[in-house]
């Protein structure tokens, strides 16, 4: 069976989310699918995204953003793939011919129609557009052979709207290990700090882990994310006494060092699609605190602590109480039992049983 992977969404600098889901996921399928007898194929736009992807066949179309995109099944068409696999939706399908299945990861930006900042205006107004009715999502679905959800969460919230009637299947994100080197501290060991990693985008909430460290004066939040300077006077200003490391950006390396170092990783997100900032923290054996949402628990379980959205009160509780060195033992133990539930090698082997699946339909 030729499989073709979607790795148009590979950056060509430093991953993103769904460049390292693509990344990761086509590293772990490829050896999986050779061990089967399938063939696996790489498309990209730009030779630059080699650089973060594994040493495989290639195939170069045109880019997911190019006016050509409504018609690129017509330049995979020339490749005869018996399926493809795409980590978006809205990869184009018009005179496909072969099955296709694509990839929904949330539904955030219908609540929060907010557009990511690094794309230009008029991607982020055509964001906004389709954002604002179910209609184009139901329209990129039903192209498909077969849909894949990122988590249970997603999968239910397409049921719940009714997104489309072909199968939907869960192929769960995962995220990195850390590195054999990095140090991890033991409880009595750990630095009083703190760590959020992620963007300051409004749903993400970090106004809450703000006030939150500021009711604990022993504790240092490191925000690692790079970050605008509005942001930064902003969050400065709502709690003066706080201490807050505004790292502006991070290492791979680093960010790992840091988690191996602190009490706690946090986030009160009002909503997400995944986690892997949750994953990789409790790979470490980091305890995590965490906004008391549907994703969350799926991903952190029992051993996650819960506070709600907007109460910095018991954020900062649930803080100051993982300084007991037995209870942060006990919940930095439930952390590295719950991370093992999340590998790309796993994802990989659950993709390609989709694929298979799909493509002998």
């Amino acid at each position: 069976m030729k499989i073709f992977f979607d790795c148009r969404y590979v950056r060509t600098d430093h991953h993103d989310g769904i460049s390292r889901f693509s990344a990761r996921l086509v590293e772990e399928l490829a050896p999986l699918a050779q061990q089967d007898g399938h063939s696996l194929t790489m498309l990209i736009s730009d030779e630059r995204q080699l650089s973060l992807l594994p040493p495989l066949a290639w195939e170069k179309v045109s880019g997911p953003t190019s006016g050509r995109e409504p018609f690129v099944a017509r330049q995979i068409n020339t490749f005869s793939p018996d399926i493809v696999f795409s980590p978006m939706q809205t990869i184009g399908a018009r005179g496909k011919k072969y099955p296709l299945v694509l990839t929904v990861h949330d539904l955030i930006y219908y609540a929060h129609p907010t557009p990511p900042r690094q794309f230009n205006w008029a991607v982020r107004a055509l964001w906004r557009l389709y954002h604002t009715a179910w209609w184009p999502q139901r329209m990129l679905l039903g192209r498909s052979n077969a849909v894949v959800a990122v988590s249970e969460t997603t999968k239910k919230l397409i049921a719940q709207h009714k997104l489309t009637t072909k199968p939907v299947y869960v192929v769960p994100n995962a995220a990195d290990s850390a590195d054999s080197n990095h140090s991890t501290a033991s409880a009595s060991h750990r630095d009083k700090s703190i760590i959020y990693m992620g963007s300051f985008m409004p749903y993400k909430n970090v106004e809450t882990l703000v006030r939150a460290v500021a009711l604990l004066p022993e504790f240092t939040l490191h925000l690692l994310s790079r970050i605008s300077d509005t942001d930064q006077r902003r969050l400065s200003a709502l709690a003066p006494s706080a201490q807050i490391n505004f790292h502006n950006g991070i290492s791979d390396e680093e960010y790992f060092e840091l988690l191996g170092q602190a009490t706690a990783l946090v986030t009160a997100s009002r909503d997400e699609g995944f986690g892997i900032p949750l994953v990789e923290a409790m790979s470490v054996g980091t305890p995590i605190v965490v906004s008391d949402i549907a994703i969350f628990h799926e991903i952190g379980s029992t051993a996650a602590l819960y506070a709600p959205s907007d109460s910095p009160e018991e954020f900062a509780e649930h803080i100051r109480a993982l300084t007991d060195p037995q209870l942060w033992r006990e919940r930095s133990q439930a952390c590295l039992r719950q991370s093992a539930q999340f590998s790309w090698k796993n994802s990989a082997q659950k993709l390609l049983d989709v694929l298979v699946e799909v493509a002998r339909a």
